[in-house]
Parts: structure tokens; C-alpha cells; sequence
């Protein structure tokens, strides 16, 4: 029988549509790599099986991080969303290289967890981190049952047993509002989303405690639910927008701010002469978009940075730590779809 040829560089790079040279500086975690092609070539390794050669001979005491990006129901964990988890495996594998860990990739869709919990029950990891984005309660109580340290990212629950690295939406939505109240708003409304993401749910909640906190109404018929993608995102906002609107909105994230912004745009409204639209992510198209996107920014870098060192302080310490729950601040960058309110004659 003939001995099957172990996966080479050359063809890791031919795959991920780059250099053999960007390949080798990825699997080393060197050199300036964007965020999108370092996810891109980890992927390609990730999908091959392959081992560097220097993992193919380490020590067994190596540690590797397994990255599990999962995706349940593809919604919100999708191409229109890959930039940001780009930037959660650049911060993740330059912390890691830089504490001696080998970061791997492992992505998943249509997961089902428990699949995924007996893989890593049987896998050579030392830890992982899993992208948390589509996951419930329930989803995370399983894989918290894994016998290694496991860090959650994009995604928070206060009161299960685990370890967190997400960022603060509380905070974030409390800056979207006190900026849009602080331009004269109080009809202000929110555009969220039905799809299983708890970020999500986490924002409207602090959007409805804000809007109280500052003494404004809420009118639940500005209050929108639509698809966490562009495409559907902007057909549900067709279905639902009338001639009742709020004057400012906020958007749960970017993704449904265009969708959203592009069919009150097909209504006949101006953005932001008759409508402020303000969004979540700080995705790269938010500049380019029309008008510029004024949105939250936080890093994902600092938090794939940070779920790094949270595992390596718990593999680090010779007795139990308790779970670690870190919530990263954010920015409000202001561009051009908010404006300040004026009052119609």
C-alpha cells in the first residue's frame, strides 16, 4: 500500500490563496498578518489536519490552544460576519506564540454540541477557547462539562460557572444612548434581532434599562426584529417599515444596520436628515458605507488577547481558580448617519 504524502506547506498556501512564506510566518505566529489571512491560513491547516514540523517532533508537554469556532445555525457566524472573528484569531495567536502555546483552528458549522464536547474529550489539547456567538445556556453548561480549561468569547452568562472574555454591552449601549439623547433624541427606537445570539439579547435589555435610567419612553412599535444578515436583514426591514418611525435607531450590530439603513433608504428616507441610525461592531465597510456608520467599536484583538491569558493563568496555577468573567469596554465612533436632532415646524 502505498504511504499517503503528509500535507505541505506549498499546498496550505495554494489553498488559503497565499505565500508559502505567509504560511510559515502564520504557523510561527510572526510577522504583521491581518487578522483575515491569518484566519484563513489557520483554517486551511486546521481543515488538513496538519502538524508543523516542529509539532510533529515536540516535546509531549507542548501545550496547543484549540480555537473551536462553532457555528449552529450559520445567522450570525457567517461570511458577512468573518471579519470580526479574524480579529478574535489575531489576538489569540499572537498572545499565544508569545507565551509558547500552538494555537489551532477548528471550525465547525452546523454544529452539534454534543459532538463537539466528545471531540475535545478525546483531542490532544490543553485548553480552548469557543466562540460563544450562537450558543445557549445550555450549550455552554456541555462544554464547560470538557476536562480542560475552556474560555468563551463573543458571548456572557452571569450566573453559570464558566470563564468569560466578552465585551461590556451594558456599557456600550449606555454610550449609544447618552450620545443620541445628548443630540436631542427621545424617539428613540432599537432594531434587534429573533436569531439565538445573546449578545443580542443582551443589548435590547440594556436598551430598554437606559432608555428608562434616562427618563425616555420606549413605543415597542419601534422596536424591530429582523434577519442577522444583510439580505435578510433588509427584506424584513422592507416588510416592516411604515410611516410611523422613530427619528434615531439603534442597531444590535452592524450587519443590521446596512439591511436596515438600506431599506429606509428605499422608503424615501434621508439618513440622517430624517432618520439617525447608529450600529454595533465597527465592522470595515462602516467607513465606506453610505453615509459612514456611526457605531461601537470594540477590540477583538484585546479580547482574543485576553482569553489567552486567562488560560494560561488557570494551566499556570496549581490549584482551582474560580471562573474568570472579563467584560472589554467600548468606543463610540461617530460618522456621518447621526446628526443632532432638529424639530420640525
Amino acid at each position: 500500500m502505498k504511504k499517503q504524502q503528509k500535507t505541505t506547506i506549498k499546498e496550505i498556501a495554494k489553498l488559503a490563496g497565499v505565500s508559502p512564506s505567509t504560511v510559515s510566518l502564520v504557523l510561527n505566529g510572526k510577522g504583521e498578518i491581518s487578522g483575515a489571512t491569518r484566519s484563513r491560513v489557520l483554517e486551511v491547516v486546521s481543515s488538513l489536519n496538519y502538524a508543523p514540523r516542529s509539532s510533529r517532533t515536540r516535546n509531549p508537554e507542548q501545550k496547543i490552544i484549540k480555537f473551536l469556532k462553532l457555528s449552529k445555525h450559520g445567522r450570525t457566524v457567517n461570511r458577512d460576519h468573518s471579519h470580526f472573528i479574524s480579529d478574535y484569531i489575531d489576538g489569540m495567536s499572537a498572545e499565544a506564540a508569545s507565551r509558547g502555546y500552538n494555537l489551532q483552528v477548528v471550525s465547525s458549522d452546523n454544529a452539534k454540541i454534543s459532538d463537539v464536547a466528545e471531540l475535545m474529550m478525546v483531542s490532544d489539547a490543553t485548553a480552548a477557547i469557543v466562540l460563544g456567538t450562537e450558543l445557549s445556556r445550555e450549550d455552554v453548561q456541555r462544554i464547560q462539562e470538557l476536562r480542560i480549561p475552556v474560555v468563551f468569547i463573543d458571548t456572557f452568562y452571569d450566573l453559570i460557572d464558566a470563564n468569560f472574555v466578552d465585551m461590556n454591552n451594558a456599557e456600550a449601549v449606555h454610550k449609544v444612548l447618552h450620545y443620541l439623547h445628548g443630540l436631542g433624541f427621545t424617539k428613540i427606537g432599537f432594531v434587534g434581532s429573533e436569531t439565538e445570539t445573546h449578545n443580542f439579547e443582551l443589548r435590547k435589555r440594556a436598551f430598554l434599562k437606559v432608555m428608562d435610567v434616562l427618563g425616555l419612553s420606549v413605543d415597542h412599535k419601534h422596536v424591530l426584529a429582523i434577519g442577522s444578515t444583510i439580505a435578510s436583514a433588509y427584506e424584513d426591514s422592507v416588510a416592516l417599515i411604515g410611516d410611523d418611525i422613530a427619528d434615531a435607531y439603534f442597531c444590535a450590530n452592524d450587519i443590521m444596520a446596512y439591511g436596515f439603513t438600506k431599506a429606509l433608504k428605499e422608503k424615501g428616507y434621508r439618513i440622517p436628515d430624517d432618520v439617525s441610525i447608529v450600529g454595533f461592531d465597527n465592522l470595515p465597510m462602516s467607513l465606506t458605507f453610505d453615509p459612514p456608520l456611526t457605531t461601537v467599536d470594540v477590540s477583538k484583538r484585546k479580547i482574543g488577547s485576553m482569553a489567552v491569558m486567562v488560560l494560561d493563568e488557570l494551566l499556570s496555577s496549581d490549584k482551582d481558580l474560580p471562573s474568570t468573567k472579563i467584560q472589554i469596554g467600548a468606543e463610540l465612533v461617530q460618522r456621518a448617519s447621526t446628526k443632532p436632532y432638529i424639530v420640525s415646524n
